[in-house]
């Protein structure tokens, strides 16, 4: 367990409604992430997972509900603000900047802070975590597998030092193996103390590692328990592990 994990509420969402033209896509949901724990939203494609997170980031504008992240109501802010208060998010596709340097990919998720040693240390740390990105930090991320660009793009979201990081279906298009590469390191960075909410498809890693879970279906939280009741629930198991 992390030590880390305390009983407040540091996000809270209620009653999020999100629509495209006539299509609601997220139809009046309520969930909160606690403070130091990992909280998975898992449902098949289409159910509503990626528009929740552009919600949350204010990438996409909410037609109703409440949107708390530590006291303060953030449902109209900027992106670039909600960044700056803390909560980060790593996209679906991973979206690294091909172009660049690996090195130069992680500088820039930190563009916006200006303590250089710090930079320095959170540099170290993400190496730390992921010695493959040290090895091949002088070359271009468009040179990296699928696994070393998610772990670039996870990499440059802890540069910018979140309080929530939010990830978009990191186990996306990737080799089992890799994946559960990638799951054991959102482990280790929640061991560390970081709060976690992790949108997945493959729902039995996601609820593996998380202290909560919650089951979204066309666009409506339908489920919601420990990660690990949730797994052993036979609804969730007809559904999304074949029984």
């Amino acid at each position: 367990m992390n030590d880390a994990v305390t009983n407040k509420t540091i996000l809270s969402v209620e009653g999020l409604k999100v629509s495209y033209g006539h299509i609601e896509a997220v139809k009046g949901i309520d969930f909160a992430l606690q403070e130091g724990r990992i909280t998975t939203l898992v449902g098949a494609n289409g159910a509503g997972k990626s528009t929740t997170l552009l919600a949350l980031s204010g990438l996409v504008k909410k037609a109703a509900g409440r949107i708390v992240f530590d006291g303060q109501d953030i449902g109209s802010l900027a992106p670039h603000r909600i960044v700056g208060g803390g909560l980060v998010q790593v996209a679906e596709g991973r979206a690294t900047l091909t172009t660049l340097t690996v090195h130069e990919n992680l500088e820039l998720g930190a563009y916006t802070r200006r303590n250089r040693a710090e930079r320095a240390q959170d540099l170290d740390y993400v190496y730390g975590l992921f010695p493959r990105l040290a090895e091949r930090r002088a070359g271009l991320a468009g040179n990296l597998s699928g696994g070393e660009q998610q772990m670039l793009a996870i990499g440059r979201a802890l540069m910018a030092r979140p309080r929530v990081l939010l990830l978009d279906e990191p186990s996306m298009g990737l080799a089992p193996i890799i994946v559960q590469d990638i799951f054991r390191t959102l482990r280790t960075i929640n061991q560390g103390g970081l709060t976690i909410f992790l949108v997945e498809q493959n729902v039995r890693q996601a609820l593996k590692i998380a202290d909560r879970g919650y089951v979204i279906e066309t666009g409506k939280i339908v489920l919601a328990d420990s990660g690990a009741a949730l797994l052993g629930n036979p609804k969730v198991q007809d559904a999304y592990l074949g029984g």
